[in-house]
Formats: C-alpha cells, structure tokens, sequence
C-alpha cells in the first residue's frame, strides 16, 4: 500500500474513531495533495507525498517557534498535536554517522573543485537522504566537507 493510500485509510479509521483533531491534521493533509495534483497535473508518488509532508512539518515548526515568541501556548498545543500526526508518516529518521557516510560518498561522486560545486552535492544527497534527515544540518554537513 502506498503512503497515499495509508493517509486515506487512516482518515476513514479516525472518522470511524472519532478521533477529531487527528481527522483535522489529515484533512489538511489531504487536500494540499489533491491541490498538488490539480495544480500541476500529476499522480502523487510517494516521494511527491512525503515532500508534502515535509513542507507541512516545516511550516508547522515554524508555527510553534512564532507562538512560543508570542507566549500563545494554546496555538503551541494545537500546533505539535499536528506535527505528531505528520511526522508518522516519515520514514525512520538516519543517524548521524549514516548521513555524514552519504555526504562523504556523494562529496567523492562529484569531485567538486570547492563550495560553487555544493549544488551538484546536494542534489545527489537530496535524492537519496528525502525525508529521511533534516536537509538544513545535511546543507552544513556539505559546506563544512567542500571548504576543507
């Protein structure tokens, strides 16, 4: 089954559960993947799907940093109930050492002549590292091993 699939079966169970504020995380969940498929025409993969969802943690991490500085800690509660929902659906998260060995492997792929080169790295790390690590500290992984 795929993850579109399992977003769907999971929203029919939280209907059936009456589970209203995981019901409300998926819903959102579902309609910005039916806008992703109007708007550019497309049959969402997995991948589509998760990075999706990662803009959605994103933004919902985003959201309890500005609530925290606004001390609206009802918004804060609302806003990491959501993220728990979202976050399910990622894949296992790697380890640092399993990172750090893909940034290496993809530093050694590219040969890269210095840090103009880091796009090239990070588009070979983003492949293979999607929604599996938090692409801002792998961004500095690849900077610190290009200006060595």
């Amino acid at each position: 089954m795929g993850l579109k699939e399992q977003i769907t079966e999971d929203m029919k169970n939280a209907m059936r559960a009456k589970e209203t504020e995981k019901l409300g995380t998926i819903r959102l969940l579902t309609a910005a993947m039916k806008q992703k498929e109007v708007d550019e025409r497309v049959e969402l993969t997995d991948t589509l799907v998760l990075a999706i969802i990662e803009k959605m943690i994103k933004q919902r991490k985003d959201s309890i940093t500005q609530f925290e500085a606004g001390g609206r800690q009802d918004l804060v509660a609302i806003e990491k109930a959501e993220l728990a929902v979202l976050s399910a659906y990622m894949p296992a998260a790697m380890s640092e050492a399993e990172i750090a060995a893909e940034v290496a492997a993809a530093v050694a792929q590219v040969n890269p002549a210095g840090p103009q080169d880091m796009g090239k790295v990070m588009a070979i790390v983003k492949a293979k590292l999607a929604g599996r690590a938090d692409m801002t500290a792998v961004s500095g992984l690849v900077k610190a091993a290009l200006t060595k």
